[in-house]
């Protein structure tokens, strides 16, 4: 396993000896960064549990209301691809205020919407705003942070993508019992003004520019390629009725040929650095792997956090709240634990956190694939905990050890594929699982049996197949390596 040129026993030496080297300036638009960051994925997890609330008192259908997350989503999938380019066109100063005013904005519309179409308008805009977010913070945390203290960078970043969700649906309740939906938006909106204010007065640009055409083809193929896919995966994932499956399937058809067409354009302007998403990325097999844990970890996840309130709701026959309180443990102990995590990486590299950390992930998985009507809830808690430091132990390694391989040219393509692909296997799993459950219980329902004896087949074995998919990680964990200090010559070569 490589280590740092300034490799110590002790985990303490690497950060503290490269902590001055990043300046006050730079540290202070990673925090406006981190802020903008757990504003907007706050936001997007509270959407969740507001929809049944919604759907009462906008008078539509489940179907319609559940176009307020599929639509974001959508959103999002078409937006990070573009980030690698955006980030490379423009400076982080015009980006940030660009993507934070399109939050801010979005957030006002859903605010005062008088009815669904414009509250959907308003989501749409937020999300164009999110989708810049996450790319952003972690492009500039690889420009401006040494690497021997970019593990601790990304425990922060760790904190924020665990903490948020965490947070959000439980604020969600908590307001949805006393007070109207808008609540919600009333609560985000002075934040997200707060955010964009600091940012206007004490963001700086940070790394390079450079001129570049707009290649429409590219971006129209992205549309139709990574929103194609995700659509037609949110149509499996949601449950939807009234055809669903066959959109689904045209939706990923059509987004399967637009991806194909995507690469090839791609690889075809990358000979004249005119690309969109550059894929030069994926020749470093230390990035390349990364990614596919990443992918397997993302789909485990979100699939396992879609699935597990459906299997304590219906199953375990718990209340909403029960359900928020055994999954909220893990959660925070999961964000609580990153900046830790973080600095175990600096100082001792990628497997002592990745390959224990895929192991945990996995036995929880295969622990959920046993669970009945009657298992007791403490052991529903010890599981998702266990799963939650699994994943604090190998994100902050996976980002860090996976973009720190990249030359610095490539750090906004980077962190833009990351993105991208975590986004479609998240989506991936949600609908791989839920599909696996629902046709069990639909299933056991129509032959007569209760809801919960129906589904606990469905749910064990929906976990099972995430059990087994993610024994990938486990396996690949082990080729991980982080990269050494002189990785960053390497980085700091011409564009």
């Amino acid at each position: 396993m490589a280590t740092t040129s300034t490799g110590s026993s002790t985990g303490s030496i690497p950060t503290a000896k490269s902590a001055p080297l990043i300046a006050p300036s730079d540290m202070r638009v990673i925090w406006l960064l981190l802020v903008a960051a757990f504003v907007a994925i706050l936001n997007e997890t509270t959407m969740g549990i507001a929809i049944p609330h919604l759907n009462t008192d906008l008078g539509i259908p489940p179907e319609l209301g559940q176009w307020l997350t599929s639509a974001f989503m959508l959103t999002m999938a078409i937006v990070i691809p573009t980030t690698g380019f955006l980030l490379q066109r423009f400076t982080t100063r015009q980006v940030f205020i660009a993507a934070m005013s399109a939050f801010t904005l979005g957030t006002l519309v859903c605010l005062v919407a008088p009815g669904f179409e414009m509250l959907l308008v308003g989501r749409v805009i937020q999300a164009g705003g999110t989708g810049i977010m996450m790319p952003l913070l972690m492009t500039t945390i690889m420009n401006v942070v040494p690497p021997q203290s970019r593990g601790r960078m990304m425990g922060r970043v760790g904190l924020v993508i665990s903490l948020a969700p965490a947070i959000g649906p439980t604020l969600a309740g908590a307001v949805l019992n006393s007070f109207n939906w808008r609540v919600l938006f009333a609560i985000i909106l002075p934040i997200a003004l707060i955010a964009l204010a600091m940012g206007i007065k004490w963001m700086t640009n940070l790394g390079e520019t450079r001129k570049a055409p707009v290649d429409v083809l590219s971006i129209v193929l992205s549309v139709f390629g990574f929103g194609g896919v995700v659509y037609g995966l949110s149509q499996f994932g949601g449950g939807g009725e009234s055809g669903g499956a066959t959109i689904g399937v045209i939706s990923l058809v059509i987004g399967g040929a637009s991806l194909a067409l995507f690469v090839w354009r791609q690889l075809v302007l990358q000979r004249v650095d005119d690309v969109l998403l550059d894929l030069r990325v994926f020749r470093s097999g230390n990035y390349t792997i990364g990614v596919i844990i990443m992918a397997i970890l993302a789909l485990s996840m979100f699939g396992t956090l879609t699935l597990l309130p459906q299997y304590l709701q219906n199953v375990a026959g718990l209340d909403a709240l029960q359900s928020g309180l055994i999954l909220l443990p893990g959660s925070v102990l999961m964000g609580l634990l990153g900046p830790i995590m973080g600095r175990i990486y600096d100082a001792r590299g990628t497997r002592t956190l990745l390959i224990p950390g895929t192991i945990m992930v996995s036995a929880a998985l295969f622990f959920y694939s046993t669970v009945g009507e009657h298992t007791e809830w403490w052991m529903l808690v010890l599981s998702q905990t266990v799963m939650s430091v699994g994943l604090a132990m190998s994100f902050t390694p996976l980002f860090s050890a996976s973009l720190g391989s990249l030359r610095r040219r490539f750090y906004s393509h980077g962190s833009a594929a990351l993105n991208t692909i975590q986004q479609v296997a998240g989506a991936a799993g949600v609908a791989l699982l839920t599909v696996t459950y629902s046709s069990i219980l639909h299933a056991g329902e129509n032959a007569g049996l209760p809801t919960a004896v129906a589904g606990a087949p469905g749910a064990r074995l929906a976990f099972l197949i995430a059990a087994i998919i993610s024994l990938g990680g486990v396996a690949l964990s082990a080729f991980v390596r982080k990269p050494a200090d002189d990785q960053e010559e390497g980085a700091h070569g011409g564009h």
